[in-house]
C-alpha cells in the first residue's frame, strides 16, 4: 500500500517432498493461512527456482571442513548471533565435553537441513492454535459481520484439502468440530429449550456432510477411520451435541421460514454449476467391462434417492430431505444420458419396484415413510423415450401418499420380503405435507400429458389420482392441466383427456 511504508520481512520456508511443512516471517501477522510474504517467496522459488541457491545438508557441508575450518564456522557463527545462541552454545560446549553427558551417549547428531526420512508423514503446514482461534472468534460473533461467511470459506478450505488428499483436511474440520462444540450457546439453548437459528444449523450441517466425506473416503487407512469413529462418538455422547431432527423434541415449527425460501437459497449454487461437463472416466480393472466412475456415480445416487427412510420428526430435519433430494436431482439432471446410463436407470427402476421393505419403490412401504414423488418424476421423464412400460410402471406405484390413508395395505405375508405396514395410532407432524402434496400433484400432471391420446394410460393415470390425491385444491388444478392440454391450439381437442378434466372437476 503506498500510504504506508515499506518493511522487509524475514521469511523461512521449510518443505518436504513438495509440501511446505513449516513457516516463519518477522511480520507477526497471525492468521490460519500463510501471511503475504511467504506466499511471494514461495511464488519467488517455483518461479525463479534457479535465483535460490541450493544447499546440501549442513551435516554434508559440516564433514568436508577440516578441524580449523570447523573452529572458524562456530566462532563466526557465535560472534554474529552472540546474545541469542552463546548461552545454548556454551550449554552444548560443556556437555559434549562431559564423557557421561547424555549427548555423547547419542550417535551422531540432528540436522534440520536433511528433510525427513521417505517413511516420516508429511502434511501441510497448518497453524492449529490459529484454527481454534479464527473460528472461536467467529462463532461468538453469531453470524454477524460476515462470520456465517468466514466459516463456510473455512469449510471450503477443507474442501478443497479433501480433493488433493491431504491428511490436514481432517485435521482442520477436528480443529473446528472441537471450538462448534464449545460454543457457549449450545448448552445456553438447550437449558432455555430454544432452537437454533436456520444459518447456525446449516453451519452443522456442513460439519456433517464434511465429517462424511472424510470417514467415506476409499484411500484413507483403517487405523484412522478408527481413531475418527472414537472422536465421532466421544463428541456425540457430549449432552449439548445438537440433533439431527431438532433441539431434543422441543421444537416449535416456524412454518413463516419453510420450505421455499430454502430452497429457492439453495439454487406423481447450483446454476453455477451448468458449465461442468461430465465423461466417463475408465475405471479400475476390478469393475465390470464399460464401468466408469460416471456410470457408477448416477447408479449409487439413484439407489440412495430411492432408499425407504422414515421422515424425521423436526422441521428443520424434514425441509433437509427435501432439499437434499431436490439437490442431488439437479445434479444428475446436468447429465446427458447415453445408452450406458439409460441401462443403469432401467435396471435400477426395476430393481426399486422389486426391492421389497429396502425399497421406497417397492410393493409395501411403511405408513410414514418418505413419498418418492420428486425423484419418480425425474425417473419418469428420463425412461419415457426408453421405456414407456416401466416409466409409468414407476410413476403410478410411487403416487401414494399413505400417511393420509385411514388405513395403510397389509401386504401379501405369505412373501417373506413383504413386511406389513405399521399404523401408529398418532398423527405424524409432516410440517413439509403441503410441499408433498404439490409434488405427488406435479408427478400425476406429468404422468398426464405424456399420456395424451393414450386411452388406456389416462384412465389408469385417472384412477390414480382418484386413489391417491386427497387434496381438492390439486384435484382441481389437475382438472385444469388436463383441460390445458386437451385443447391445445396445434391440435384437435383430446376427447379421453376432456373426460377426464370433467371426471376431476366433479370430484
Amino acid at each position: 500500500m503506498q500510504s504506508e511504508p515499506e518493511t522487509v520481512c524475514n521469511v523461512a520456508i521449510s518443505f518436504d517432498r513438495c509440501k511446505i511443512t513449516s513457516v516463519t516471517c518477522s511480520c507477526g501477522n497471525k492468521d490460519i493461512f500463510y501471511c503475504a510474504h511467504v506466499v511471494a517467496l514461495s511464488l519467488y522459488r517455483i518461479r525463479k527456482p534457479d535465483q535460490v541457491k541450493l544447499h546440501l545438508p549442513i551435516s554434508e557441508t559440516l564433514f568436508q571442513m577440516n578441524r580449523d575450518q570447523l573452529q572458524k564456522f562456530v566462532q563466526y557463527l557465535i560472534t554474529v548471533h552472540h546474545t541469542e545462541v552463546l548461552p545454548t552454545a556454551q550449554k552444548l560446549a560443556d556437555e559434549i565435553l562431559s564423557q557421561n553427558s547424555e549427548i555423547n551417549q547419542v550417535h551422531g547428531a540432528p540436522d534440520p537441513t536433511a528433510g525427513a526420512s521417505i517413511d516420516d508423514e508429511n502434511c501441510w503446514h497448518l497453524d492449529e492454535e490459529q484454527v481454534q482461534e479464527q473460528v472461536k472468534l467467529f462463532l461468538s460473533q453469531g453470524g454477524y459481520h460476515g462470520s456465517g461467511k468466514q466459516l463456510n470459506l473455512l469449510f471450503a478450505k477443507v474442501r478443497e484439502m479433501l480433493k488433493m488428499r491431504d491428511s490436514n483436511g481432517a485435521r482442520m474440520l477436528t480443529l473446528i468440530t472441537e471450538q462448534f462444540m464449545a460454543d457457549p450457546r449450545l448448552s445456553l439453548w438447550r437449558q432455555q429449550g430454544t432452537t437454533m437459528t436456520d444459518k447456525y444449523r446449516q453451519l452443522w450441517d456442513e460439519l456433517g456432510a464434511l465429517w462424511m466425506c472424510i470417514v467415506l473416503n476409499p484411500h484413507c487407512k483403517l487405523e484412522q477411520k478408527s481413531s475418527w469413529l472414537k472422536q465421532l462418538k466421544k463428541w456425540n455422547s457430549v449432552d449439548v451435541c445438537p440433533w439431527e431432527d431438532g433441539n431434543h423434541g422441543n421444537e416449535l415449527p416456524n412454518l413463516t421460514n419453510a420450505l421455499p425460501q430454502g430452497t429457492n437459497a439453495n439454487q406423481e449454487n447450483l446454476g453455477q454449476c451448468k458449465s461442468l461437463e461430465y465423461q466417463h472416466l475408465p475405471a479400475c480393472k476390478f469393475l465390470e467391462e464399460g464401468e466408469s466412475y460416471l456410470t457408477l456415480a448416477v447408479e449409487v445416487a439413484l439407489i440412495g434417492l430411492g432408499q425407504q427412510r422414515i421422515m424425521p420428526d423436526g422441521l428443520y430435519a424434514q425441509e433437509k430431505v427435501c432439499r437434499n433430494e431436490e439437490q442431488l436431482i439437479s445434479k444428475l439432471q446436468e447429465i446427458d444420458l447415453d445408452d450406458t446410463l439409460v441401462k443403469i436407470f432401467r435396471k435400477q427402476a426395476v430393481f426399486l419396484l422389486e426391492g421389497g421393505p429396502y425399497s421406497g419403490l417397492g410393493e409395501v412401504v411403511h405408513r410414514e415413510s418418505v413419498p418418492m414423488h420428486t425423484f419418480a418424476k425425474y425417473l419418469f421423464t428420463c425412461l419415457l423415450p426408453h421405456d414407456a412400460e416401466l416409466a409409468y410402471k414407476t410413476a403410478l406405484r410411487a403416487m401414494r401418499l399413505l400417511v393420509l390413508e385411514s388405513t395403510a395395505p397389509s401386504g401379501d405375508l405369505s412373501r417373506p420380503h413383504h413386511v406389513a405396514s405399521i399404523v401408529p395410532n398418532r398423527y405424524p407432524r409432516w410440517f413439509t405435507l403441503s410441499h408433498i402434496e404439490s409434488q405427488q400433484c406435479e408427478l400425476a400432471s406429468t404422468m398426464l400429458t405424456a399420456a395424451k391420446g393414450d386411452v388406456q394410460r389416462l384412465e389408469t393415470v385417472l384412477e390414480s389420482i382418484q386413489k391417491n390425491i386427497h387434496s381438492s385444491s390439486h384435484i382441481f388444478k389437475l382438472a385444469q392441466d388436463a383441460f390445458k392440454i386437451a385443447t391445445l391450439m396445434d391440435s384437435l381437442p383430446d376427447i379421453t383427456l376432456l373426460k377426464v378434466s370433467l371426471e376431476l372437476g366433479l370430484q
